[in-house]
């Protein structure tokens, strides 16, 4: 079970990507392809050593998605990119999964493209793990659908849930429904038409959840629109990073603080690894027929070599084989789309 790694894509690459495949071997025994420019990806494993019993090899790609760049680029144009290289690398059975800090929305349509969709999904989604005060939240969309449908949440809904308990091995996941209020009669007209729909499903299905709830552990899977979901992402991460400044700034300001600081630091970097992103790796791309794993493009070391390790582990949860079952267990969100189709052809 390889794991294909776009090794062109982040801030840092190619440097960043290799370093983190090296680690990820050496660690956790994964073997590993990275995808990209063989005589750049060359050096840099002979920068590590890395002929030494390691199983590293490299599948050459001769273009690149840069971040400015369309999604479209991904799959049209630049069909010898290393992104869509590694994708094409799973559909053809030569690596379980696919890792990319690169371009997220060229990465997401990639997945599309070469690896399609699930039966029944009409669109994938980027799911994030929080941490909470009872363990994790894995919330979706974070960024890959800023306009949705009430089918579409109930469709994120069931991907949550399956993954939370196949891959994240969490018994009978909570599913929440981010909203404004906990009320019925809270919300806008898509998160009210899709808690109908949701509370039809054979999910443990909990209503509206609030956005106190998430790093309360109210639930283990929470869903909301990509526009939403990202807002609350990119809130959360800098709420970390400026809570950690924070705490420096007043640490210094004291010999007093300095002294109390020698007594709890074990404490403050316990915390610092909870939140820290780079421990959970990257974003799963769930809905594809395979396996996509989406980091930051600002993604250190450790970042990348957890990605790929939970890519790793997401190989091997049948999680996308669950989710088509499941959706079929719960026709009645198939069912919504349908009516919709019908409505507007009316």
């Amino acid at each position: 079970m390889r794991v294909a790694v776009d090794a062109m894509g982040g801030d840092n690459a190619p440097a960043v990507e290799v370093a983190g495949a090296v680690a990820a071997c050496r660690e956790f025994g994964i073997a590993i392809t990275l995808v990209g420019d063989r005589a750049r990806l060359e050096a840099e494993l002979s920068r590590h050593q890395a002929n030494n019993g390691l199983d590293i090899d490299i599948f050459h790609a001769s273009e690149v998605v840069g971040m400015h760049d369309s999604a479209s680029d991904a799959v049209r144009k630049k069909k010898n990119s290393s992104v869509r290289l590694a994708f094409e690398l799973v559909k053809e059975g030569k690596a379980c999964a696919a890792v990319s800090a690169g371009n997220s929305g060229a990465t997401m349509a990639a997945g599309m493209f070469v690896l399609k969709r699930i039966n029944g999904i009409e669109r994938p989604a980027i799911a994030q793990i929080f941490p909470t005060l009872k363990g994790q939240t894995l919330v979706l969309d974070v960024g890959g659908n800023v306009d949705c449908k009430p089918q579409h949440l109930a469709q994120f809904a069931i991907m949550g849930e399956v993954y939370a308990h196949y891959a994240m091995g969490i018994t009978n996941p909570a599913v929440g429904l981010l909203s404004n209020g906990e009320e019925d009669s809270k919300g806008n007209e898509l998160t009210r038409e899709t808690n109908a729909i949701l509370r039809e499903t054979s999910l443990n299905y909990a209503g509206y959840v609030e956005g106190r709830d998430l790093f309360k552990g109210t639930v283990e899977v929470i869903v909301c629109d990509g526009f939403v979901g990202n807002v609350v992402l990119k809130l959360s991460e800098g709420l970390a990073e400026a809570a950690g400044m924070m705490l420096k700034e007043e640490i210094v300001k004291s010999w007093v603080s300095k002294l109390g600081y020698l007594f709890v630091r074990g404490a403050f970097h316990r915390f610092k690894k909870i939140v820290d992103y780079a421990e959970y790796g990257g974003a799963p791309l769930l809905g594809i027929n395979g396996v996509g794993m989406i980091c930051h493009g600002g993604s250190n070391v450790k970042a990348i070599k957890n990605a790929i390790r939970f890519a790793h582990d997401y190989a091997k949860s049948g999680v996308t084989e669950r989710v088509a079952e499941k959706l079929s267990e719960n026709s009645m969100v198939n069912a919504a789309r349908d009516n919709q189709k019908t409505q507007a052809i009316a």
